[in-house]
């Protein structure tokens, strides 16, 4: 009799107790839905992503992705659902877990080390001004996620996804291979659903290859249509954050919540005032009637079968959805690769002596880190050097003639290689493989790049997105729309619509 009661007492406690929450997959509408039915809060949606990240990327199969939580993230979405309460939400952000990259600026209890142990300790002053942004938006900012060390902008030997802070991130599809960087920890929380969105930054490739290489949607804007201030830098003429996400409309969702005009930013200039709604026209019709030109001379054509199968069942798909193709499409950028180079390591040395003295970090300069890293190489460098740090500490200032040679001829080659495929073509946008399968992880050699078109974008300074679009074997791989400057609406239409004629992604078997 005693054995039946506790079967019952345990059998009523189990009835009357709340149903465990399941926000695997779960898009911001409908954490939004569940909130407004009051099924969910946000301090419960909140707590769900923090007791995920406790559970694999602390622990478990230890992702890695996440360099710290923030210790105030249960608070703010506990005012956020009270606010909710008296007035309502302030927007589609509203209570949402975001996570951001570590390189950029927390005016908080959370350290901006951009990766590195020499920043470990680096609390800045303001919040970067997306983070104003996003804040302001009703967002919880539930941690920094880890990345390649310096943004990948350190040694030629690198491993994507590795810091001295945070350790090496990997890959949730296949922990062995590379999360790709140097956004990689973001890439990999919005994969395995440790966040609902996350904030990542790019230089070349740093937004697209990871986003690619996790099966995820990642947005490389048109530079300065998102502020820079209070981002650790390589370079001026191509950084910029983005939104990462597991879906089109999650990225655009984000997208618009960041973008605002920041007087302090000179890149800025050209944006328009008003924010635009990014979702405002999403359509699964989209591709009808659009035009696209297909580039064939992108970076690794050729190398590997799945890639090109994968790139040829999505331009069929297009095709299917009513797009217009333009096949065969060679935009002319040769050369560019030394160009690039050279205003990386020129602006990395002028950038960063900036960004260090304005945001009360412990070091000053460019030599001031090297040193740093020569004094602790044991923890700092156990498995690569500093060879960009000490290429880059030898050049010059900014009015130096080989810079702006570079940098006037870097412009000019991509953006012209861009603008007229556009021209001659009447073309919507331009599409490409974003990169190839994820490779295995190796401190020894490095990474291994061999495939990817993220040159094109982010050299000229234009927006592009990357979509889930298929599979090598069970990695994902995607494809990127690029297009003219500041046609994120139109490059999220597209890449939405190509998304809901494909449905791809599929969340790793973690």
């Amino acid at each position: 009799m005693r054995a039946l009661l506790t079967v019952l007492a345990i059998a009523a406690v189990a009835a009357c107790s709340p149903p465990a929450i399941d926000l695997n997959e779960a898009s911001i509408a409908d954490l939004h839905d569940r909130m407004q039915r009051g099924e969910l809060t946000s301090e419960a949606i909140t707590t769900w992503y923090l007791d995920r990240i406790d559970a694999i990327d602390q622990n478990g199969p230890e992702l890695r992705s996440v360099i710290e939580v923030n210790p105030d993230a249960l608070t703010i979405a506990r005012f956020l659902d009270e606010e909710w309460q008296v007035s309502g939400p302030r927007g589609p952000l509203h209570g949402i877990p975001v996570l951001l990259k570590a390189n950029i600026d927390t005016a908080d209890r959370m350290r901006t080390t951009a990766g590195s142990l020499a920043l470990a300790m680096h609390t800045p002053a303001e919040d970067a001004f997306l983070v104003q942004r996003l804040r302001d938006a009703g967002a919880v900012i539930i941690g920094k996620a880890n990345l390649s060390e310096w943004a990948n902008f350190r040694s030629t030997r690198s491993s994507s996804g590795w810091s001295s802070a945070g350790g090496q991130t990997r890959n949730p599809y296949d922990t062995r291979r590379s999360p790709c960087g140097s956004s990689s920890g973001s890439g990999v929380a919005v994969a395995a659903n440790l966040t609902s969105v996350a904030v990542g930054t790019e230089t070349d490739g740093s937004i697209i290859c990871p986003s690619s290489i996790n099966g995820i949607v990642g947005i490389k804007p048109t530079l300065g249509l998102i502020s820079r201030s209070g981002i650790v830098p390589i370079a001026h003429s191509q950084d910029t954050a983005g939104p990462m996400a597991r879906t089109v409309r999650d990225a655009a969702l984000l997208l618009s919540a960041m973008t605002g005009l920041d007087s302090n930013d000179p890149a800025m200039a050209d944006v328009p005032e008003s924010v635009p709604d990014y979702t405002a026209n999403l359509a699964a019709d989209g591709l009808e009637g659009r035009r696209i030109g297909v580039i064939r001379n992108y970076n690794g054509k050729g190398r590997n079968p799945d890639v090109d199968r994968v790139f040829e069942e999505s331009i069929a798909a297009m095709e299917a959805a009513g797009a217009t193709i333009i096949d065969g499409l060679e935009l002319d950028i040769d050369g560019v690769g030394k160009y690039e180079n050279t205003v990386l390591l020129y602006e990395f040395k002028a950038d960063l002596a900036r960004y260090l003295e304005v945001s009360n970090a412990p070091y000053k300069s460019l030599e001031e880190l090297i040193a740093f890293n020569e004094a602790n190489a044991e923890t700092v460098m156990p498995f690569f050097g500093q060879e960009i740090f000490l290429e880059a500490s030898e050049k010059g200032p900014l009015g130096d003639q080989d810079y702006s040679k570079a940098l006037r001829e870097s412009k000019r080659i991509t953006q012209t290689a861009i603008d007229k495929a556009m021209k001659d073509n009447e073309l919507d946008a331009l599409i490409a493989p974003s990169n190839g399968p994820a490779w295995m992880i190796d401190h020894i050699n490095g990474d291994s790049f061999s495939i990817g078109s993220s040159r094109f974008a982010a050299v000229s300074g234009y927006p592009s997105i990357t979509v889930p679009a298929g599979f090598s074997f069970t990695m994902p791989l995607g494809i990127s729309f690029i297009g003219a400057p500041l046609s994120e609406q139109t490059l999220i239409e597209l890449a939405y619509a190509f998304e809901q004629a494909t449905l791809v992604r599929r969340p790793p078997p973690l």
